[in-house]
């Protein structure tokens, strides 16, 4: 069902004032930003082998990234698997008995498909499922 880890997104307050660390220090490659409207959060890439590290800023008070920032301060927010067939892997978790944010695909940032597995289902971490990644 999975392919590989996708991403692990981390929240922060500025991705002007983060993003220079793993850039200049940490010396990856920005594949790019973009606003993810939906989710009220402006996004950017980097990457790092086969994965990325998605930097979450949000563009709203009432964005859930501006939430976990309120509530725990900046840091991981989630890990993201890419899988081949987002429908077939939410039907099996489901089937499965797993709690699902997300029983129907969203969009996420670069045209990819994704949905979200609930915490209580995962040990405590928020889990994303995404499809068609860059």
């Amino acid at each position: 069902m999975l392919t590989k880890i996708n991403h692990i997104g981390i929240a922060v307050r500025s991705l002007a004032d983060t993003l220079p660390f793993y850039r200049d220090n940490l010396g990856m490659t920005c594949t790019g930003t973009e606003e993810v409207a939906e989710q009220k959060v402006r996004v950017a890439f980097l990457a790092i082998g086969a994965s990325k590290i998605e930097l979450l800023e949000p563009t709203s008070a009432e964005s859930p990234i501006a939430k976990f920032l309120e509530k725990s301060g900046p840091g991981i927010h989630h890990i993201a698997y890419e899988v081949e067939d987002i429908e077939a892997a939410i039907a099996r978790l489901m089937a499965d008995g797993a709690r699902m944010i997300d029983s129907v695909p969203r969009d996420g940032a670069h045209g990819t498909r994704i949905a979200f597995i609930h915490p209580r289902s995962s040990g405590g971490v928020l889990t994303e499922l995404c499809q068609g990644s860059h």
